[in-house]
């Protein structure tokens, strides 16, 4: 397959099988729910695709390779590019705009904070529409992960959604830099995921790398749950992995 990684295990098919194991997955899932004790309520959308290899060889967003140097434990040779990552059943992973205040030009799943009489599905189909321009529904939901409490003050629920297709991606110039279908196979990477111990938390930080970068939590820690339970059915708790400290403000 052209352009693929050879390490990289081979491409999710995006089909009826897979829709029904990730639902049927988190369906029989007992969510960890985290009460906001003063904290700001905010979700996030896992929107599952369909890719093509190639689609994504080349990175067109800027990136300062200086960034390259905040990562726990080295960036060991990465250039913090997002390239060669496309190919069957995906998920969409934005770069966030280098103009907003607070973890600008971070990887990030699309979403936000709850608008006043929002819940988390109703929020985070909205992010979706306002970020990337696809309109869903509830009626496209699988289900939702475990709760992610940040060192930032959210507590993060991620909504996962059945796209139904490729999708058109339109990106808000004004909160993505650029948006991308990352491939589910790359989640299984046998590299993946990665721990570091950090002298300023005794909990581990987790990395999950694709392309040529390492995702941190809170994003990490989401992509690490679709992976276990998503698609393993594993349980495995993830909202006690760590942040890095770069993303503590």
């Amino acid at each position: 397959m052209t352009g693929m990684r050879p390490d990289l295990p081979p491409p999710v098919p995006y089909d009826d099988a897979l829709r029904a194991r990730v639902g049927g997955n988190l369906a029989g899932h007992r969510r960890r729910v985290h009460a906001p004790d003063g904290r700001r309520q905010a979700a996030v959308a896992v929107v599952l695709v369909d890719s093509e290899v190639g689609e994504d060889r080349v990175d067109p967003a800027p990136w300062d390779i200086r960034a390259m140097e905040q990562i726990p434990g080295g960036a060991q040779g990465l250039d913090g590019r997002m390239e060669n990552v496309s190919g069957g059943a995906a998920f969409l992973l934005c770069r966030r705009s280098s103009r907003l205040r607070a973890h600008s030009a971070q990887w990030a799943l699309p979403g936000g904070r709850l608008d006043e009489g929002e819940d988390a599905v109703t929020a985070a189909i909205r992010e979706t529409d306002e970020e990337l321009g696809i309109r869903l529904s509830p009626d496209h939901v699988l289900g939702l992960l475990d709760d992610y409490p940040t060192r930032s003050g959210y507590v993060i629920t991620p909504v996962v959604l059945w796209g139904g297709g490729r999708l058109h991606l339109a990106p808000s110039p004004d909160e993505v830099q650029a948006a991308y279908r990352i491939g589910l196979h790359n989640l299984l990477r046998p590299d993946s995921p990665r721990f570091i111990d950090i002298p300023e938390s005794d909990r581990p930080v987790v990395q999950i790398p694709l392309g040529n970068d390492l995702i941190h939590a809170p994003t990490g820690a989401v992509l690490l749950q679709l992976r276990r339970l998503g698609l393993e059915g594993d349980p495995t708790p993830v909202d006690e992995l760590e942040q890095p400290p770069f993303a503590w403000r």
